[in-house]
């Protein structure tokens, strides 16, 4: 049974910082694409950050030089910490698991920047 399990999120003010976790289990983890993804209240689904087995990264161009996707394989587990906070990320942060023919996603952990 694949799990994908975040942790790390809450309430923070503007400005402030989060580091949130995604815990695996069930898959070959190092052979993964490991992504987070943020829900708005009444908008879609949209990529922040994303990983690559190889340990390539890309990201949103918002979050650029103030978040870091990061991975550490022997726990099986990625990483996303989030710097300078903005109240227009708040949402709902998604871990999302990508092989070339699977893909898996977490239940979601809310994040809230207040101004």
């Amino acid at each position: 049974q694949v799990q994908l399990v975040e942790s790390g999120g809450g309430l923070v003010q503007a400005g402030g910082s989060l580091r949130l976790s995604c815990a695996a289990s069930g898959i070959p983890f190092s052979t993964y694409a490991m992504g987070w993804y943020r829900q708005a209240p009444g908008e879609q689904r949209e990529l922040v950050a994303r990983i690559t087995n190889g340990g390539s990264t890309n990201y949103d161009d918002s979050v650029k030089g103030r978040f870091t996707i990061s991975r550490d394989n022997a726990k099986n587990t990625v990483y996303l910490q989030m710097n300078s906070l903005k109240p227009e990320e708040t949402g709902v942060y998604y871990c999302n698991a990508a092989s070339f023919v699977r893909r898996y996603w977490g239940q979601g952990i809310k994040v809230t920047v207040s101004s």
